[in-house]
């Protein structure tokens, strides 16, 4: 059988979709830019494209005169950041189906990325669930796991597309061939929540032992970073490792430039981290810069004029 399909979200899912011999009736872009769009338009038709960044307030009464329209057989959404309404989902008559980058019913929510490398787990996945009125709250139709390793929230979210886009083929073809997954419930007492990180989430605290402390650098990179203040020179640090050396005197919360090829160490509870890139920001005059290991170790070394030590906050 060949699925009518509303879609909602990024370019590339519709493209693959329509590519796998469905009918994709009409696509719903996220307002965002990403790659595909020109794709998508050649596929189905640019009058079968509507783009929610132009359409505005507009959206909603143009979606609502599509679903009409159209009777999908299945809503599909692959990064589309707004909840689809009841009225929506009844529509279709599959309802509608979508992808989280989490193995749920962990890390619901909105970043799961640095939710999953800042609670220190091993291995993290997508899940391809039946849409809710609720955010992340659908019966799981499938999922992928990923070891998570050292991989920064930018690298995790990159590796991610690929088993995510998978999968919501895979589960998308069992429908038309009219033998979809069996829906499980997510288990409530499992349920963790991912929130974009603010307050406390942005910082370290640098009695924390040094694994911590690179746990959150991974966690936060590459935007926002871990924001670093060394004697009035402002930071944000996007990757770091484990300090091989460091000065003995250092106390937790100190910096200093070390070693061959000099680097600036941050001490920590148990041990130090060697930062090997940071944006150094541009005190007003808009000129940042992101500098590797040992431009960013000059520029620290020039600041503190010839001082070993920083006091950070």
């Amino acid at each position: 059988m060949t699925l009518r399909i509303a879609y909602f979200g990024l370019p590339l899912a519709a493209c693959l979709l329509a590519r796998d011999g469905h009918d994709v009736r009409f696509a719903v872009l996220a307002p965002v830019d990403a790659p595909g769009r020109r794709r998508l338009v050649r596929t189905i038709g640019a009058e079968r494209v509507l783009a929610a960044k132009v359409l505005g307030s507009r959206l909603n009464t143009r979606v609502e005169a599509a679903l009409a329209h159209e009777n999908p057989d299945l809503i599909v959404s692959w990064f589309w950041t707004r909840k689809l309404p009841s009225a929506w989902l009844e529509r279709a008559r599959y309802g509608g189906i979508g992808a989280h980058p989490s193995l749920l019913p962990r890390h619901r929510g909105p970043n799961p990325y640095f939710s999953a490398i800042d609670a220190g787990d091993r291995e993290t996945g997508v899940t391809v669930h039946t849409l809710s009125p609720e955010y992340d709250e659908g019966d799981i139709l499938g999922t992928r796991t990923l070891a998570l390793g050292e991989l920064d929230s930018w690298q995790l979210a990159r590796a991610l597309d690929r088993p995510s886009l998978a999968l919501l083929r895979e589960v998308t073809a069992a429908y038309a061939n009219g033998g979809p997954p069996r829906p499980v419930p997510q288990r409530a007492e499992l349920v963790t929540w991912a929130p974009e990180p603010s307050g406390d989430e942005l910082r370290v605290n640098w009695g924390w032992t040094t694994e911590r402390i690179l746990r959150r650098i991974r966690a936060l990179s590459p935007v926002p970073g871990l924001a670093l203040d060394v004697e009035g020179l402002e930071l944000i640090v996007t990757r770091a490792e484990r300090a091989a050396d460091f000065p003995a005197a250092l106390e937790p919360g100190e910096a200093a430039v070390h070693g061959m090829p000099p680097t600036l160490v941050l001490r920590t509870g148990d041990g130090a981290v060697a930062v090997r890139r940071a944006v150094v920001e541009g005190n007003g005059t808009g000129l940042d810069q992101l500098l590797g290991r040992e431009r960013l170790a000059a520029a620290v070394r020039e600041h503190l004029s010839h001082r070993d030590t920083g006091r950070l906050s």
